[in-house]
């Protein structure tokens, strides 16, 4: 075969590329959060403390921390979250971080309920 350019090359000068600007997340004291119940449309805003669990209908939620851009406190906040099925004992339905302004980017999948981070607590 002669040598062709693969048809996935660019040929495209990128001009000089400069290194991201990385804003400094901190610890907060806790999240905001808000559960919804789908069968009932019941909808509950609950605060939690970082390391701390509440429960949520059949849910148990674990918060492990919160964290947000030093310069964003109320808008950009995402959680470490741990979520129990009171009725499924093999494990948790979810584990993993929610971030409060892209909530479908790592959500819960559970038939009956929704829990998602609004944000973090900064006081």
């Amino acid at each position: 075969m002669p040598d062709e350019p693969s048809r996935f090359s660019v040929d495209k000068d990128l001009g000089n590329v400069t290194s991201e600007v990385a804003t400094p997340a901190v610890k907060a004291g806790g999240a905001m959060l808000r559960g919804l119940d789908k069968l009932n449309g019941i909808v509950v805003d609950f605060d939690l403390d970082n390391g701390y669990s509440r429960t949520f209908g059949d849910l148990r939620v674990d918060l492990g921390e919160c964290r947000h851009p030093e310069d964003n406190a109320t808008g950009e906040g995402y959680a470490y979250l741990t979520i129990y099925d009171g009725l499924d004992a093999e494990g948790p339905v979810f584990q993993g971080w929610m971030v409060a302004s892209s909530p479908a980017l790592n959500a819960l999948d559970h038939a009956r309920y929704d829990v998602w981070v609004l944000r973090c607590k900064t006081s």
